[in-house]
């Protein structure tokens, strides 16, 4: 017995202090570049965002590399199924949006990931309203004119959308559904072609996130007709809701940083104590709210309890519509 004793008090001081030579997981994290997967076109707010933190952290000194992928493809999905399936050591991450966390899970049969179980939320960055703009060559400046003017030309206007089953494509679905107009549907692969061809004009209109649709409307390249929110956006003080035209929707983008499900705690505090401090500095998120956008931030909780809400309310919205993703 009293062997057995020592050989069980021999092996536990061996663990130990083989445990004791192990750092725990943090200590020297990140020790490798970390990846960002956008799974989207580059030049949209999803782009911007991990470039905006990787440019940060390099001039506050950070040891930390940020290398941004842009993986489009698929509307999202591959990218965002990438990372899903990316070990979870803290330096694979996705930029996620709404449309794929929050609106596919309502529009696909066969989802390669769950947005619940494969993924480890960190913190949410910026939502922002979409707007609905036309090209000027639409001679319409309020709702209620492009919905007469639709009716009076159906199927001859068409609208374009950040890919199928994006924001804009469920704002635009909803106008069709309030209004009974006849637009067609032109899916791009990202805000930023979309809104390119809208500015020359090869498609009639969008849902935009204000953010991005701001440049163009002051360039007069396109035409706000209203704002798809509660309120009207400061930097637009102008353009009405379309609730106050009749049309009561409420659409918008927000976009957060998560890792693959098991990621380790410290990597998941870590990334939200970085994030936070860029984008809590006043420069960074005037330039956001300037622009008609939110920065909320907070902690990996409350990010998780926002996909959720926000996956019950498109759910709602899509199954009304009967918007389905091609």
């Amino acid at each position: 017995m009293n062997r057995i004793r020592a050989f069980v008090g021999i092996a536990i001081a061996s663990l130990a202090a083989a445990v004791s030579l192990v750092p725990a997981f943090g200590n020297d994290y990140p020790s490798k570049p970390i990846k960002f997967v956008v799974p989207t076109a580059p030049a949209g707010i999803g782009d911007i965002l991990p470039r905006l933190f990787a440019q940060k952290l390099a001039e506050s000194g950070s040891p930390a590399t940020i290398v941004v992928e842009n993986r489009a493809g698929g509307a999202g999905v591959i990218g965002t199924d990438g990372v899903a399936k990316s070990p979870a050591d803290g330096y694979t991450l996705l930029m996620g949006n709404h449309a794929v966390l929050a609106m596919y899970p309502h529009m696909a049969k066969n989802l390669p990931y769950d947005p619940f179980k494969s993924f480890a939320p960190v913190i949410l960055q910026v939502t922002v309203p979409n707007i609905l703009v036309v090209h000027p060559s639409i001679p319409v400046n309020t709702l209620a004119e492009l919905i007469s003017y639709a009716k009076a030309n159906p199927g001859k206007l068409s609208y374009a959308s950040q890919g199928n089953g994006a924001s804009g494509h469920i704002a635009a679905e909803l106008l069709k559904l309030h209004a009974g107009i006849d637009i067609v549907h032109v899916p791009y692969k990202g805000a930023a072609p979309a809104a390119q061809d809208l500015a020359a004009g090869h498609v009639s209109m969008m849902f935009d996130v204000v953010v991005l649709a701001l440049p163009q409307i002051k360039a007069g390249r396109v035409r706000a007709l209203g704002v798809a929110a509660k309120e009207r956006v400061a930097v637009l003080p102008e353009v009405p809701t379309l609730t106050e035209q009749g049309f009561p929707a409420e659409v918008g983008g927000w976009f957060g940083v998560l890792a693959p499900a098991g990621t380790p705690p410290e990597a998941i505090a870590w990334l939200n104590r970085e994030t936070t401090k860029v984008f809590s500095a006043p420069d960074t998120r005037d330039r956001f709210v300037q622009q008609g956008a939110a920065v909320p931030l907070g902690t990996p909780e409350t990010f998780g309890k926002f996909i959720e809400a926000e996956s019950a309310r498109y759910g709602d919205i899509i199954q009304r519509a009967g918007i389905k993703l091609e």
